[in-house]
Formats: structure tokens, C-alpha cells, sequence
């Protein structure tokens, strides 16, 4: 019995979401408050519990999460944890199924698990997503996804619940890329803003004046307008963990030397 319809025959679950992090929670919020009927693991469980009183259901694992429902999302910290839990739910998966992943990881990897689950005609998608927690909040994200036209016009429909700003980029893998290119954007941009305000401070400006001054022109940023107050407040709440964005730095330098691209910043 295909996925789909053995849907009807088990608890009204369309949609498994694994990882509640400070991204996955509030995404996957949003597909119940859409109207999706979700299922959530995440390995400290009181994180996926945390939705339960916006009517999501907690699964124990991550097999029982996906067995049954027609999309797995996806939002986990790194390529061994993607590819553990793709292990661990592959058994449960049928045709039919469609497997999103919203991490951040390596792009060969995307495409080694996109071609394990074609050979079960299982849809694949990697779809990485900018825009910090604000974004995951607000539905406004940046989601970069690689995977079959198909695929894409399939998922399409939930992603948009999610995100603003929503492109496919080509075969598996490609939304992976599209990500790393980004964090270079980001993480160069971020260090920028953290210089000029430094010399801003230091050479006697308020620097509050100075993003007021300098916001709107040339040198607007979205680092800059948005995590420069913060900065000045020295408001350390995290949006995004200082150890996420050395993984995809990482990433970023293993893609790097693997095409032999000099990236001196």
C-alpha cells in the first residue's frame, strides 16, 4: 500500500518535521498553523514537546516520525546527522514519499542521498534556508533548493509557508551550493559591520548615529541594519550559533579546495 493512502489509515499525521532547533521549531510552527498536520522528533524531546499546544504530535524516533506521512522535513546541524537519520527512516520510506532537507551541509552529500532515494522512488530535495530566526519566525526566508523540477513544483506549496523568497537552482546539490556561496556573503558582510563599528566607537562616534547615517546608502547591509542594533546593545541572544556558521565555513572551504577556488576573506 503506497504511503498515500495508508495515510488515511493512521493517525491524521501529512508531514514529519525532524529537528526543533532555533530554526526548525518555528518552521515547523508554521505548517501547523497552515493547517498541515505535523509529526515532530528531535533527540531532546522537551524541544519538539515545546509544540504540542500548537497541535503537533511528537513521535520517539525518527522512524516513527516518518512512517506514513508524504513529506519529511529535514533541519538538523550537519552532514553526519542528515545522513544517521536518512539511514534510520530509510526502511519506512515508500514510493511516493518526498524527503526535504533543510540543513546546511556538504553538496556531495545532498547528491548521494538524492540518488539513494530515486532508486526507491522516493523524492528528494535539499533546500537550505537564509534569513536567521527572525525569518524562520516570520515566514519570510530565503530557501535555495536543489532536486527535480518535479520535486520542487510538488514541494513548492509547503515551502511557501515558510519562505518569501523561494528558488529552484538546479539538480541535487545545487541548493547546497547556493548556500555556501551565501554564507560567504554573510560572514564577510558580518565581519565588516563589526569593524566599522569598532572604529566607529573608537574614534569617538555614537554609533547608534552611525548606522542612522550610513544605513540607507552605499554601505546598507542587512547585517548591518539589522544585527548592528544588537551589536550596540550588546545583545548576544542567539539567532544563529557561532558553531553553525564555522561548520559552513567548513563547507564552504572544503567546496573551495575541491574547485580549486582561492578565497582569501
Amino acid at each position: 500500500m503506497s504511503a498515500l493512502r495508508r495515510r488515511s489509515t493512521l493517525a491524521k499525521v501529512d508531514i514529519a518535521w525532524i529537528g526543533t532547533g532555533i530554526m526548525g521549531a518555528p518552521m515547523a510552527r508554521r505548517l501547523i498553523r497552515a493547517g498541515h498536520r505535523v509529526r515532530l522528533f528531535n533527540r531532546s524531546l522537551h524541544k519538539a514537546a515545546a509544540l504540542v499546544a500548537d497541535g503537533a504530535e511528537v513521535a520517539l524516533g525518527p522512524t516513527e516520525a516518518a512512517h506514513g506521512v508524504s513529506a519529511i522535513f529535514l533541519m538538523l546541524p550537519d552532514t553526519p546527522d542528515v545522513e544517521q537519520v536518512v539511514a534510520s527512516i530509510e526502511p519506512v520510506l515508500e514510493a511516493g514519499q518526498m524527503v526535504v532537507d533543510m540543513s546546511t551541509i556538504a553538496p556531495a552529500a545532498e547528491r548521494a542521498l538524492s540518488a539513494s532515494m530515486a532508486a526507491r522512488g522516493v523524492d528528494f530535495l535539499d533546500a537550505p534556508v537564509s534569513g536567521g530566526e527572525s525569518g524562520a519566525i516570520e515566514g519570510t526566508l530565503t530557501i535555495m533548493v536543489g532536486g527535480s523540477e518535479a520535486a520542487f513544483d510538488r514541494a513548492r506549496p509547503l515551502l511557501e509557508s515558510l519562505g518569501k523568497r523561494i528558488t529552484h537552482m538546479g539538480p541535487a546539490g545545487a541548493g547546497q551550493m547556493t548556500k555556501l556561496v551565501n554564507q560567504v556573503a554573510v560572514s564577510l558582510t558580518l565581519e565588516a559591520t563589526v569593524e566599522a563599528l569598532i572604529l566607529a566607537t573608537r574614534g569617538g562616534l555614537d554609533p547608534t548615529l552611525v548606522l542612522e547615517a550610513i544605513g540607507a546608502g552605499a554601505a546598507s547591509s542587512w547585517q548591518l541594519n539589522n544585527l548592528g542594533p544588537k551589536i550596540i546593545a550588546r545583545d548576544y541572544r542567539p539567532g544563529f550559533f557561532v558553531k553553525l556558521i564555522r561548520k559552513d565555513l567548513r563547507l564552504v572551504s572544503e567546496v573551495a579546495r575541491e574547485s580549486r577556488t582561492s578565497l582569501p576573506g
